[in-house]
């Protein structure tokens, strides 16, 4: 096997052709198959550290925001310094919840193609290249900020540019941007700063015309301080839509001085408790069904969802409101 030419050290493991050029490397060198094209004017080494092995993460909202944010990593060679990382791609970035993509095919996720978004200031030229999704926006219009080494949409930008996202799904991302970091029994991150806050939301929204902005309206409304995770989100806003009144969250439960649970969504008045139950395993599902339990030798009422109940709104609201009664 012929042995390469060594590139210069200054390119690293990825590099922007036009980079690798100007360093006197010809255009057969950047052909060689120990470098791929992950996308057009940009080549990377094939022993490279590696991305994670998405198929092997179990979560799938969590593979695909690892694969969006290795997308971002591939392209950024190349990036404009006028270009950043917006809607979509910017939202995984900063680790925020977005529904699922399936493929057209129907419920595969595996071999969905994930567009990078990719976005410009003002008059400048938008990105032409295959497997990116391009927008152009005015500076009045978006924050630019540098997140992880990436240039992306700040926070309540990136939230204000995915109207055409459902008003659950826009809560729920109001709600991880938004959330603050209250100190209590077993809280993680205390103090800790949020991202964005709701008053810097609705300012991004009237900076100018946004698709769907109807949505964006009714959705920062519902955004609050203190949700912890999205289905916790999509819960409440399900729980309202049905016009029952509207639970406290994340409320820390006290038999006399002994803490018992946070509860994820809680009516503390009538003592009914709703909990969000994901993909328990081990240890966890140990945990959460010694609360439950504690919870309701105190006297409470527990409402477990799970994905199936979330699935059956109609049930999910009759169990509440049974419960309420």
């Amino acid at each position: 096997m012929a042995k390469h030419t060594a590139l210069p050290a200054d390119l690293g493991d990825g590099f922007p052709t036009w980079l690798a050029r100007a360093h006197g490397v010809s255009r057969s060198r950047l052909r060689g198959s120990d470098l791929t094209a992950p996308f057009h004017g940009v080549r990377k080494a094939q022993d490279a550290t590696p991305h994670p092995a998405f198929a092997d993460i179990e979560d799938p909202y969590l593979r695909q925001r690892l694969m969006r944010i290795a997308s971002a990593l591939d392209y950024a060679p190349r990036m404009h310094t006028g270009h950043f990382f917006s809607h979509e791609t910017a939202a995984a970035i900063w680790g925020a919840p977005l529904p699922l993509t399936f493929s057209t095919y129907g419920d595969d996720i595996e071999s969905t193609a994930l567009d990078l978004h990719v976005c410009a200031l003002g008059g400048l030229a938008v990105p032409r290249t295959q497997g990116v999704t391009r927008h152009r926006t005015r500076k009045s219009m978006v924050e630019m900020v540098v997140h992880d080494g990436l240039r992306v949409s700040s926070p309540a930008s990136t939230w204000a540019m995915l109207g055409t996202l459902s008003v659950a799904d826009l809560v729920a991302l109001g709600d991880f941007f938004c959330r603050q970091f209250r100190p209590g029994y077993g809280r993680p991150d205390a103090d800790r700063k949020p991202l964005a806050t709701i008053d810097e939301l609705r300012e991004a929204l009237v900076a100018g015309r946004r698709r769907g902005a109807e949505r964006l309206r009714e959705a920062v409304e519902l955004v609050r301080e203190d949700s912890w995770s999205p289905r916790e989100s999509r819960v409440r806003c399900i729980l309202i839509a049905a016009g029952l009144p509207e639970p406290e969250l994340n409320v820390d439960v006290y038999d006399g001085v002994r803490f018992l649970a946070c509860v994820d969504l809680a009516y503390p008045r009538q003592r009914v408790a709703i909990e969000y139950h994901g993909m328990l395993h081990g240890m966890q599902w140990a945990r959460d069904a010694e609360r439950v339990a504690a919870l309701r030798a105190a006297g409470w009422t527990v409402i477990e969802v799970t994905a199936p109940l979330l699935k059956s709104p109609e049930e999910l609201v009759r169990r509440v409101r049974q419960a309420l009664a």
